[in-house]
């Protein structure tokens, strides 16, 4: 078979054009690149709004073809095809519109590759103590434990922005940052996929305890707690980041790296 063989199948619906690649073996699939290059750049030509594909999961070759036409990664659609053996398959949307740079523009590549690669979530809280040692957690509405201020990173966002975000809308104060107390990743937990928590030694000025205003529908109460409270009323992981935090900060060690709140085996 050559590369003038290799037939891609065409669906248009107001503007979108959808790619259906050919069912090949793997010798042939090597011939699709260039293919799917060619119809994706008539396409858009002939004014095209949308190039899409949905391909599955496990054919590689495949979703690299449309990927150097420019087709960026958008999603996953769980088990919404078939495999050769009529098993359910997960299926990847990509995606070019008319709008993107050109496959000459240096930077295409990157913002492909950008698409595809993996993401994982950032959350940045804030180590709060007074006085006496105490450290300031949340009672959330949406949540059994209580946890320490801040939240989920935005995109394009630092974490210690987010944290002084977080902190103002829930709160309504602005704290001041002293630096990065520790990092941790977090292993999948209750739903949750993995995640890398950057916590950070903070302090708020007594004057502004009196001018908290929490977010009620996030917020129930504050609590400074002693080590039997937190404990008693955070998530283990939360209580173990806790003490490694604390101890990083007085001891001047500077800041720890640590695994679900742990010092890792090989540290």
């Amino acid at each position: 078979m050559t590369e003038s063989e290799v037939s891609i199948r065409q669906t248009a619906v107001d503007g979108t054009v959808r790619l259906h690649l050919p069912e090949l073996g793997a010798p042939a699939r090597a011939m699709l690149e260039t293919s799917v290059i060619d119809v994706v750049e008539r396409a858009l030509s002939a004014g095209a709004v949308r190039v899409e594909a949905m391909v599955s999961a496990e054919d590689r070759a495949g979703i690299r073809a449309v990927q150097r036409a420019g087709l960026r990664r958008e999603g996953v659609l769980r088990d919404a095809g078939r495999s050769l053996s009529d098993d359910p398959v997960d299926v990847v949307s990509l995606a070019r519109v008319a709008g993107d740079p050109p496959l000459s523009d240096p930077l295409t590549f990157n913002r492909m590759l950008n698409a595809s690669l993996p993401i994982k979530r950032a959350i940045g809280q804030a180590l709060i103590r007074n006085s006496r040692g105490e450290v300031l957690l949340c009672q959330l509405s949406y949540k059994k434990f209580w946890d320490l201020p801040g939240g989920v990173v935005d995109p394009h966002e630092s974490p210690a922005a987010a944290v002084r975000r977080e902190v103002k809308e829930e709160l309504d104060v602005t704290i001041a940052l002293h630096g990065l107390a520790a990092v941790t990743w977090l292993p999948p937990w209750r739903g949750w996929d993995d995640a890398v928590l950057f916590l950070f030694d903070a302090r708020l000025d007594p004057a502004d305890e009196a001018a908290i205003h929490l977010e009620p529908r996030e917020i129930q109460s504050l609590h400074w707690c002693d080590d039997a409270a937190i404990k008693q009323h955070a998530a283990a992981y939360t209580a173990r980041l806790i003490e490694q935090a604390v101890h990083a900060v007085d001891s001047g060690a500077g800041p720890v790296y640590l695994e679900d709140g742990e010092l890792p085996d090989w540290s």
